[in-house]
């Protein structure tokens, strides 16, 4: 699931217009401190914990957390097929997820759902690959995976990355 140049590049510009447009404050802010495209998936690996908000039918924000899974320039995670927050994607696919640590990182990022694995439909093309990623990760026998949990991609349209000190999230 290595990121291609490609991948790298639309990461960048997605970074870099983010930021473009983004208030003099938040510029003030990130500007200096934050990461390339290229360092941001070497820093992102493995499961990162998301707190993930969603929208209810009423229009009230709802926040809880998600395993996430930054691959090839986007972030993945799952939950149960029953879910509220599955509920509230299905619904209303708009998302925002944030991934801290400390005081060292923050990744925030806006966009929209695409289902990878629906109940009743065809599964993303690259759902085979994400799968057996998946299934190494937690183990092939973790949950019923035709069944039990329903996986998502966040395609963003805006993302920023905060990083107090670069050289210390990137030094090998």
């Amino acid at each position: 699931m290595r990121e291609t140049p490609e991948d790298l590049q639309q990461l960048q510009d997605l970074l870099d217009a983010s930021l473009s447009r983004s208030t003099s404050h938040l510029q003030s802010i990130v500007t200096d401190r934050t990461l390339t495209a290229e360092q941001l998936t070497q820093v992102l690996t493995g499961m990162c914990t998301l707190a993930l908000s969603t929208v209810t039918a009423k229009g009230e924000p709802r926040i809880s957390g998600a395993d996430g899974h930054f691959l090839r320039g986007k972030w993945h995670f799952g939950t149960a097929r029953t879910a509220a927050k599955a509920r509230h994607l299905a619904a209303r696919p708009a998302a925002s997820v944030a991934h801290m640590r400390g005081e060292d990182l923050g990744v925030f990022t806006h966009g929209t759902v695409e289902i990878l694995n629906p109940e009743d439909g065809e599964p993303a093309a690259d759902w085979p690959d994400l799968l057996a990623y998946f299934k190494d990760f937690y183990g092939g026998d973790a949950f019923d995976w035709d069944n039990e949990v329903v996986y998502y991609r966040l395609h963003p349209h805006w993302m920023t990355v905060y990083a107090a000190d670069p050289a210390k999230l990137t030094a090998p």
